[in-house]
């Protein structure tokens, strides 16, 4: 091999051990945030009870305020994390839109309004006593109506990507629409509801961590999970369709199958997530972007970076919102947006470029 070409051949190996270093750098950083997440809060943990009681040598009160306080909360948002960084990141190659994401586009709004809908026609859901948020009863019902309303913001963004043609800015305005939309209905629910139902309702809207269940948290967890696995299958494809659509068409992408496929996909992931936690602003938009600075665009190690950048987001967002005002907890919603509307505005200000 002349030299040349193995000095390519080097600095390729090279750029690829960096990529691979820097995931491995993420994952340690994501578990430690977790770990330092449990511990924070009134009752003085330490991480080493922490992860004594993590490993079952915990005390009575320690297993009591871990497994069932602060764990499931954690894990919440780890799993809410990856889940709407990746959809947000996959939305971004398929539609060529470096602003899409399930918030900006009403993909969370449609879900929210089936959501709600679920809550207060359906009787799935209602304002619980004992934690900070409102409690499911029936997460089947939920996700189902939740997945209604996004696919029929799906639809009208499809239409407009693949018929219509728009630009990147008209189909974020399309998002904004769709949006008002959504929340009008919303409102006209809210009005003729009981005002139990009103009530948690309004206080599903801010987005909470910490009213989900071991089994809710099962069910996000095998739902993100398969759109992961799903998403890293076609990690080529996202890969082929960054130099077009006609070009990736040349290299066998089949391009209208996973424009579709993906965004059922994203829609199915949005639609869970916001149908237990409520809506969560700019994780998806924010994330990617961060990470696609650090690593570029190759979505071999885009996308699991993407998720461990969304897991420590949402982990960062929802400790900050725990622990500013205590003993309150903040709206986790507002904390996410008060992070991410700086970068949507700086992305708008660039004109949309990648």
């Amino acid at each position: 091999m002349n030299g040349p070409a193995s000095q390519n051949l080097r600095s390729y190996t090279d750029y690829i051990r960096f990529k691979r270093l820097f995931l491995f750098v993420m994952f340690v950083l994501t578990m430690v945030i977790a770990l330092v997440a449990i511990t924070c809060g009134s009752s003085g943990l330490t991480i080493s009870e922490v992860i004594r009681t993590l490993l079952g040598k915990g005390a009575e009160k320690s297993n009591i305020i871990v497994f069932n306080l602060r764990l499931p909360r954690t894990v919440t948002a780890i799993v809410a994390g990856i889940g709407l960084a990746v959809v947000g990141c996959v939305m971004q190659s398929i539609l060529q839109n470096p602003l899409a994401s399930s918030s900006t586009l009403g993909v969370s709004q449609g879900a929210a309004f089936g959501a709600a809908f679920a809550i207060i026609v359906l009787d799935s859901g209602m304002q619980s006593q004992t934690l900070d948020g409102v409690a499911i009863s029936n997460p089947y019902t939920t996700s189902m109506c939740a997945f209604v309303g996004s696919m029929f913001s799906t639809l009208v963004v499809l239409g407009l990507s693949r018929i219509r043609k728009v630009t990147p800015q008209t189909m974020i305005l399309s998002g904004v629409a769709l949006s008002s939309l959504f929340s009008g209905g919303t409102t006209l629910l809210q009005y003729f509801a009981e005002d139990v139902k009103v009530a948690a309702v309004v206080f599903w809207t801010f987005g909470s961590l910490g009213s989900t269940s071991w089994r809710e948290i099962g069910i996000m967890a095998i739902v993100v999970g398969a759109a992961v696995i799903y998403f890293m299958l076609n990690r080529w494809s996202y890969n082929a369709l960054q130099s077009g659509e006609a070009t990736a068409k040349g290299l066998g992408v089949n391009t209208n199958r996973l424009l579709l496929g993906s965004m059922v996909v994203c829609a199915l992931t949005s639609s869970v997530i916001v149908s237990y936690i409520g809506i969560i602003n700019f994780i998806g938009l924010v994330a990617p972007h961060l990470m696609r600075r650090v690593i570029g665009s190759d979505y071999r190690y885009l996308l699991p970076a993407s998720a461990l950048m969304g897991s420590v987001l949402l982990l960062l967002s929802d400790t900050v919102a725990r622990l500013v005002v205590q003993p309150i907890v903040l709206p986790i919603g507002a904390i996410t947006s008060f992070l991410g509307a700086p970068l949507f505005l700086y992305l708008i200000f660039k004109g949309g470029k990648r």
